[in-house]
């Protein structure tokens, strides 16, 4: 049985043809038997930091935080600037075998390497196309580590953006608002399309007014979160046809409070911020916390978050049919060993996904027409020597880390009006 698009839900039976990396009409190139599984697309990640893949389980020693900024200053701020080349590769590793053994075969990724920026996104790009995983990538420009490291953000992401290649794209990184400039927002604007954090804890407040303000907030826009937006701004966002990346298990974890999903219209994609690529867990994060605040949300809800990321990705790459699984889609799917308990039918295929699929199921992933996992196994490399030699480098990470002190960086009074 075939899932071929999410939304909306289609459900078709029959087998699934592949042609030089696209879906193809039946009979034409390779035929991909369906019987006895649930074929549907790849899932899509639109928003996280594989940088943080190396992070899990990492030893703390200072006191604990009591507010997001502080979150920010004494754990994200520090692993950033741990990292070396060899740290963000290993992580770019572990997060793209993640990602693929758990059926997502995008990512849209925010990387951040203050001491190690220049070539950071080719070292991301070559270990995700190593494994076979497609990925949008941008570095994050800040102004938080001075304005030579602000400025060599700008260039890498205007480098890669001049340089993509077969399974990478590019948007623009900048971080939250509140640690960038005027100047700063501009030259990147200048640079591409943005993929920014906006307003996800109060501290950045006013982020979306003032992207607006600037005249660097349009449908080519990614912001990430946008949990603390008023009326104004998510009328905002909707004017302005942005897409929105809702990171509903990093919103609990870090306390910042709850996205207003119901005002940011159909432009609400789904990320995890760094939390793993499993993007079942994340859509079921999604409706559960969707439904503490509306008994009214369906399903369907969370499978129209995974679509508009898949719309995100399509429209980076220039491909409007991925995510679907109709002819002439770039053939990126996932086989599921679901044996379904009650039948799979347009209506009932997000009660299935919410209530029962999850990413143990996942045995085959195809991505551009190529089998990358089988078997629950990765194709390209040894994935018990990649999660050893991931181990090695996190070990590297966390010593590194001990000598690093809380970031000094904190916002002063506002230099804009919001």
């Amino acid at each position: 049985m075939i899932v071929t698009s999410l939304d909306p839900v289609r459900v078709v039976d029959g087998d699934l043809w592949v042609q030089a990396g696209r879906i193809a009409a039946p009979g034409e190139g390779t035929r991909i038997a369906c019987d006895g599984v649930l074929v549907v697309p790849g899932n899509v990640c639109a928003h996280t930091h594989l940088y943080s893949a190396l992070a899990r389980g990492m030893p703390y020693a200072l006191d604990a935080p009591t507010n997001f900024l502080q979150i920010l200053q004494r754990v994200w701020w520090r692993l950033d600037r741990a990292l070396d080349a060899d740290s963000v590769r290993a992580s770019a590793l572990a997060g793209g075998m993640e990602a693929l053994l758990s059926g997502t075969t995008t990512l849209v990724d925010h990387h951040a390497s203050p001491n190690a920026i220049d070539g950071s996104l080719d070292v991301i790009a070559d270990a995700l196309g190593s494994l076979g995983v497609r990925s949008v990538l941008c570095y994050e420009t800040s102004d938080r580590d001075g304005p030579e490291r602000a400025l060599a953000g700008i260039e890498e992401n205007r480098r890669f953006l001049e340089a993509q290649r077969p399974l990478a794209r590019a948007m623009v990184g900048a971080h939250a608002s509140f640690t960038l400039s005027d100047e700063t927002l501009l030259a990147c604007a200048e640079v591409g399309p943005l993929h920014v954090h906006a307003a996800e804890d109060a501290v950045d407040g006013g982020a979306v007014d003032r992207l607006s303000k600037l005249g660097i907030l349009d449908e080519h826009t990614l912001l990430a979160h946008g949990v603390h937006l008023g009326e104004a701004e998510l009328e905002i966002v909707r004017a302005a046809n942005a897409t929105v990346a809702h990171n509903p298990r990093s919103n609990m974890n870090n306390g910042v409070g709850r996205t207003p999903v119901g005002g940011l219209g159909p432009r609400l994609a789904l990320g995890t911020d760094g939390i793993g690529s499993d993007m079942f867990e994340e859509s079921h994060a999604a409706y559960f916390r969707l439904r503490e605040d509306d008994l009214s949300g369906s399903p369907d809800w969370s499978l129209a978050r995974l679509g508009e990321s898949a719309r995100l990705a399509g429209r980076v790459y220039d491909e409007p049919q991925l995510g679907t699984l109709e002819p002439g889609a770039p053939a990126d799917l996932v086989v599921l060993d679901y044996p379904a308990p009650a039948p799979v039918t347009d209506a009932s295929f997000a009660g299935h996904w919410i209530f029962a699929l999850s990413s143990r199921h996942v045995r085959d992933v195809m991505v551009a027409g190529e089998w990358v996992v089988t078997d629950r196994r990765l194709t390209r490399v040894d994935q018990d020597a990649l999660a050893a030699s991931a181990c090695v480098q996190a070990l590297r990470l966390w010593n590194r880390l001990d000598g690093i002190p809380p970031h000094p960086f904190a916002p002063k009074e506002r230099t804009w009006n919001a």
